[in-house]
């Protein structure tokens, strides 16, 4: 019994302990009204994520890929999807655990005493499995594989978090955009109102020219007033995509340059190779399958049964026994594990089936954005053709009214037309961005690559 204690402690002191970690919800929504764009804890994660220092600090200036990195580092999806990488990692040490010997110790008392010794039977004896046919090594790569897809799901949702950002920052610019363009318009509008509501008095306008004057400045005003909410709930969509509160954008300066540019579309054979080979999903289904595959050889080698070697010591009334031999095993009489064997092999036809879906999707999907891209930047083209005659038009009329030869009335009304080329011309740039949008979703892969683009997916996976 002395000698059995020490080694009953130091198993005992090699098992884990229980730490309870409650959830407080009014906790969690302090800490996400604390979350802003100045912390010293996001501008640590910036400059690791970036490989250099961010000067100055707070930003003066926040890009979209600066919003991405932020968007990455608070939000709550990402922190499941990581959550769940770490329970598929865990699941590679259960698929490695080696079973554990079992003991035994019987006791039986003997009456009447049948030998020289005490009247009763004893002593330990030990289960010991032994797994046959490489099944630990099976379970480990089924494991691994299905560890690889939950990593793999890490850039998923990343590129996830980014459109959304990109998507919102989208909405946003184009609202500003719209409302500046259309605060001008409504301003023309109440000056044409005014001018035409003076002519009126003095005989020289019909009273259907004032009704139709105020006619196009409530419309103007109304279009500028949907315009504005939009830019509000814009505001709340870009802090919901970064997991922020609205209130942390308060005061923040964005950098929407990207959006004044449209980048060329690759060669459909260059990307059809990205979206093969970089996106997220797609390998993801890889690894599932190759999951499959695993699961399908531990199914075969289930065929084949494990041994239990049985090793013992008995006291036998006064008679010393030594025991070794095999415990137990089972003998595939009856079951051969063939029922185990279909249902895995249908589960890898099914992977198969649902990865070659997957690919044709991405495929489809990748040619109709690649189509409706080069469309956008046909259209935007002439939108800008158009534009330009406008201008054109516009700087006549200004000339003329500065020459005099042309009334204020006729100059101003000038003005608030040409508002509507303006307005045209911002629908066929966001047209254009929400394409280059879809393109990038299609391959996962920007079509800008810079510095933090470069950091992209494949470091949110590696972490």
């Amino acid at each position: 019994m002395r000698r059995a204690l020490p080694v009953v402690c130091a198993l005992l002191a090699g098992c884990a302990t229980y730490h309870p970690q409650p959830i407080a919800p009014v906790q969690l929504a302090q800490q996400f009204e604390q979350r802003t764009l100045d912390s010293n804890n996001l501008h640590a994660y910036l400059v690791r994520e970036l490989g250099h220092d961010v000067e100055p600090w707070p930003l003066p200036r926040w890009n979209r890929e600066l919003l991405t990195l932020a968007a990455w580092y608070y939000s709550p999806a990402l922190d499941v999807v990581r959550a769940q990488w770490g329970t598929a990692k865990a699941g590679i040490d259960v698929a490695d655990a080696i079973p554990n010997p079992v003991l035994q110790l019987p006791f039986q008392w003997a009456t009447p005493n049948p030998g020289p010794g005490e009247p009763f039977t004893t002593g330990p004896a030990l289960d010991i499995p032994i797994e046959t046919a490489g099944k630990r090594g099976y379970r480990v790569d089924q494991a691994s594989h299905l560890s690889e897809a939950a990593r793999l799901a890490i850039g998923n949702e990343a590129w996830k978090v980014r459109a959304q950002v990109r998507d919102a920052l989208l909405t946003l610019y184009a609202a500003r955009e719209r409302s500046a363009f259309l605060s001008r318009k409504a301003e023309a509008g109440q000056q044409i109102v005014a001018m035409v509501t003076k002519r009126r008095a003095v005989g020289e306008n019909a009273g259907r020219d004032v009704d139709a004057a105020v006619l196009a400045a409530t419309q103007a005003q109304i279009d500028l007033t949907a315009a504005r909410s939009i830019e509000q709930d814009a505001r709340a969509q870009l802090a919901a995509a970064i997991g922020v509160p609205v209130s942390a954008l308060e005061g923040v300066q964005l950098d929407m340059d990207a959006f004044d540019h449209a980048p060329l579309p690759p060669p459909a054979a260059d990307a059809q190779r990205d979206a093969i080979l970089h996106r997220a999903d797609l390998l993801g289904s890889l690894a599932e399958y190759a999951a499959a595959e695993s699961a399908l050889q531990l199914e075969v080698a289930k065929q084949y049964p494990d041994i239990h070697l049985g090793p013992g010591y008995t006291y036998d009334t006064g008679t010393h026994k030594i025991a070794f031999g095999v415990a137990g095993i089972s003998l595939p009489i009856f079951d051969q594990n063939q029922g185990g064997i279909a249902q895995a092999e249908a589960k890898r036809k099914e992977a198969a089936a649902r990865t070659a879906a997957l690919q044709d999707m991405i495929l489809s999907d990748l040619e109709r954005a690649l189509a409706r891209y080069r469309s956008s930047i046909d259209a935007l083209q002439l939108s800008d053709a158009h534009r330009g005659a406008a201008r054109r038009q516009l700087d006549s009329h200004a000339a003329s009214f500065a020459a005099g030869s042309e009334d204020r009335l006729t100059f101003t009304q000038a003005k608030a037309d040409y508002q509507a080329s303006e307005v045209a011309r911002l629908d066929a740039v966001v047209a254009t961005q929400q394409a280059a949008g879809a393109l990038e979703d299609a391959m996962q892969r920007p079509l800008t690559p810079d510095a933090a683009n470069a950091a992209s997916t494949q470091q949110e996976m590696a972490r």
